[in-house]
């Protein structure tokens, strides 16, 4: 059985110390090398086959920054005194937990055998459906029922007639976004199968995902687009890469596509900058909320190196490129961490003796951009980290590490930050996003020697003590364990977006594991709300 372990760890700045006012010069511009439009993804024919075409490949790992050994986490939150209030219970159409993409999963065409690990789980919401995408694979729910409308279908899909390594190609690395502004659907994956290396993005035309696509394929030649990530912004959709030049690490790309062309179906652009060895694993700001950021306000990007967060500014300018701009990174003084596990693999499953990756190397998913209606800016990301501040094996462990940063006048800082903690659990794979209130909510994996991978989340009233989340809750209890051999990896991401309509309720997927085995996963779709927020 053909299978996809992906191991590549990303690593992050070691610099500190440096402004805005470092410039990277002039961007690479170069238009998108095939685009069109796509008969309606409810009427394309599934070809079973397609979930198979994704081959087998392996991430390269590159070192984090230096970390002193037995540094204690500064920032554990003292559940001792606080915690004792109960994060939502789901609620909706998903409140014991939509079954999602994955083993057991059946639609409308039919069902998805799983073939691959792990499935880099990613969802958004929009006006009426929910769509969920996996490394092969996508579907589309009615979020009111959790219905089934279209799905399972490969993602490549998507591109059924588009020819080339788009359509020939499901090479997973997905990602799916709700570009609220437009009211659209911004699918993405890599192809990277066959050469040049290109990155498929499909716009929906309307707001249902089942319907027709503006479709477009920008090139990366010879550079492998590795672990590429989206953002929705006024003025770009913005793609953060992990670049390879063969075996050896590149550095992060960071790439702005022409939004508006692409809402409308014709010829886009890409503006990119590339950025030196020293950094890697990179988020683009996605924005939530109907409030758009300051006009003409860059994207802001992130990732973290030694006890600290790194921020660049990232202004395109579509009339004259001469003009577009990336600026920093800015290096923002964060409490002491060490990445869980070393940055490697020691997430402990209950009955066996496998490891999980902690992704520990690499912020996560998404970094959730938010104008509030008193006018304050905020941003909310999280990465995994050890409470225990030692990189020893005796002393492994993995909690999630999150922060809040506030922007004034386009100048960032650290404005909250906690480890959620609560006992000797592992928590990885996070994802954090808040509501329009300011209330937040955090998901994560959870595992233990002594209980299977499990999906659960956390969350924080806006008015709630600053550095603190509430006790979590479970959206499902898995009841088995990743085995096979060296099957370490686990899930790549997980996704916590909010719902447009209301501006309140949380929708987060994750993977987990029904019963002991290979290449069995599932993933589950779970909804809730705080109770004041309306």
């Amino acid at each position: 059985m053909k299978h996809l372990k992906l191991v590549a760890a990303i690593l992050a700045s070691v610099c500190a110390g440096s402004a805005f006012a470092q410039s990277h010069g002039h961007s690479e511009v170069s238009g998108a090398v095939q685009h069109d439009t796509s008969p309606a993804l409810r009427d394309i024919v599934v070809n079973p086959a397609d979930f198979k075409k994704m081959r087998d490949r392996v991430e390269h790992d590159l070192p984090l920054p230096h970390v002193p050994d037995n540094q204690a986490d500064a920032a554990l939150q003292n559940f001792a005194s606080h915690g004792g209030a109960n994060a939502p219970t789901p609620g909706g159409a998903a409140a014991s937990g939509i079954l999602g993409v994955g083993n057991g999963f059946t639609g409308p065409q039919g069902a998805l055998t799983v073939q691959y690990a792990p499935p880099d789980t990613t969802g958004a919401v929009g006006a009426t459906q929910y769509v969920q995408v996996v490394n092969t694979g996508m579907a589309v729910f009615n979020k009111s029922t959790g219905a089934v409308v279209k799905g399972p279908v490969p993602t490549s899909a998507l591109w059924a007639g588009f020819g080339g390594g788009c359509e020939t190609n499901n090479d997973g690395d997905a990602t799916v976004v709700y570009d609220k502004a437009a009211q659209r659907w911004v699918i993405s994956q890599f192809s990277v199968s066959t050469t040049p290396y290109l990155q498929c993005v499909a716009v929906s035309t309307t707001s249902d995902a089942t319907g027709t696509y503006n479709r477009y394929a920008f090139s990366y030649g010879s550079a492998f687009p590795d672990y590429p990530k989206t953002g929705a912004w006024p003025d770009a959709y913005y793609t953060t890469f992990n670049i390879f030049n063969g075996n050896s690490f590149g550095g992060a790309k960071l790439c702005a596509y022409d939004r508006t062309a692409m809402l409308n179906g014709s010829a886009a652009t890409q503006q990119c900058f590339q950025l030196s060895t020293s950094y890697g694993g990179v988020l683009p700001a996605d924005l939530d909320g109907s409030n758009p950021p300051p006009a003409g306000a860059p994207n802001y990007m992130i990732n973290f190196g030694t006890n600290s967060l790194n921020v660049w500014k990232f202004h395109v300018d579509w009339a004259n490129t001469a003009n577009t701009t990336l600026t920093g990174p800015t290096s923002l003084a964060v409490a002491a961490f060490a990445p869980a596990c070393a940055g490697g693999t020691c997430i402990p499953q209950s009955g066996v003796r496998q490891t999980l990756d902690s992704l520990a190397d690499r912020m996560m998913y998404r970094l959730a951009y938010r104008h509030f209606a008193d006018g304050h800016e905020s941003l909310v990301a999280t990465h995994s980290v050890n409470p225990n501040g030692s990189a020893r094996k005796a002393q492994a462990a993995s909690a999630v590490r999150w922060y809040e940063l506030r922007l004034n006048n386009g100048t960032p800082s650290v404005y909250q930050q906690s480890t959620f903690n609560p006992d000797s659990t592992f928590r990885w794979m996070g994802s954090i996003a808040q509501d329009k209130q300011g209330n937040m909510a955090l998901g994560y994996s959870a595992s233990s020697s002594t209980i299977h991978p499990a999906v659960r989340y956390t969350g924080r009233l806006a008015t709630d003590a600053l550095n603190t989340m509430q006790a979590e809750s479970t959206i499902v209890q898995g009841s088995g364990s990743q085995t096979g051999s060296n099957l370490a990896r686990w899930g790549d991401y997980s996704t916590m977006t909010v719902d447009p309509t209301d501006d309140c309720t949380f929708w987060y997927s994750n993977e987990y594991i029904p019963a002991n085995g290979a290449f069995n996963w599932s993933t589950r779709i779970g909804s809730f709300k705080f109770a004041g927020c309306q």
